[in-house]
């Protein structure tokens, strides 16, 4: 497997940031870590094991990249209002930094612009999710895994307008009838999971809160709920991905 490394500086970050690459062709697949998480964590978490067949085949390139949680969403005794500025300053370096750059390198293989699919557990289906849901002329499927998709857990009772815009059950169940991207939502792939085992309380609420947002707006998302026995932990998340993966790129 060809497996490439780089840091570059994020004006929007205001440092450097590093990233990996795994591949050499096929769909860009932006792999957001769980919370505090590193770009090292694809590998150090032995998810790259479970995507190894696909990638080494060609069918996807994965970008490994770091987060600011520990800054942002993680940073539980923080001041909200900055923690939340940090978030969206993480969001931009994202879509104006990041994507650029897996649409250039891409490129430089493929020979021509794809949409990326955005995927993560935990923390990082949370932002997989917002990121998806903010921008999918950017994003053309989601895979998120035992997410978040609500503010309670890291921001409590707080909201302002940058943390509303970052928190998808609140801005789509708020999203008109006849936005555009409803309809845009609906000729792309979203993938929801969640287990109901031991850890996933709280994320299985919010799954299903997610879920009856979806359905109220019409809006065509699979979302599925694996067993009592399946746990917040990685090997679950293992077999979660050997299981959607070849559908998700098919």
């Amino acid at each position: 497997m060809e497996i490439r490394y780089f840091k570059h500086y994020s004006g929007h970050l205001g440092r450097d940031m590093e990233f990996k690459v795994y591949g050499h062709s096929g769909k860009p697949v932006l792999f957001v870590p769980c919370q505090g998480g590193r770009f090292w964590d694809f590998e150090s978490f032995h998810m790259i094991d479970h995507w190894a067949k696909w990638i080494e085949e060609g069918r996807c390139t994965v970008y490994s990249i770091d987060t600011v949680d520990n800054e942002t969403y993680a940073d539980l005794g923080g001041d909200c209002r900055r923690r939340i500025e940090r978030h969206e300053q993480w969001y931009n370096y994202v879509v104006e930094e990041m994507v650029p750059t897996i649409r250039h390198l891409s490129g430089e293989r493929n020979g021509f612009d794809q949409s990326i699919l955005v995927f993560g557990c935990s923390m990082g289906a949370q932002h997989a999710a917002n990121l998806f849901f903010r921008r999918p002329d950017i994003f053309d499927s989601v895979f998120g895994i035992s997410g978040l998709y609500d503010s309670k857990w890291s921001f409590g009772e707080y909201m302002d307008e940058l943390l509303y815009q970052n928190t998808p059950v609140e801005y789509l169940r708020n999203m008109s009838p006849d936005h555009p991207y409803i309809d845009m939502y609906n000729r792309r792939k979203i993938l929801i999971v969640v287990g109901q085992g031991a850890w996933e309380d709280e994320l299985l609420a919010s799954t299903r809160w997610l879920d009856s947002v979806l359905r109220s707006k019409g809006i065509n998302a699979r979302v599925e709920y694996w067993g009592h026995d399946v746990d917040h932990d990685w090997p679950w998340w293992y077999k979660m991905v050997e299981h959607y993966v070849p559908q998700l790129l098919g």
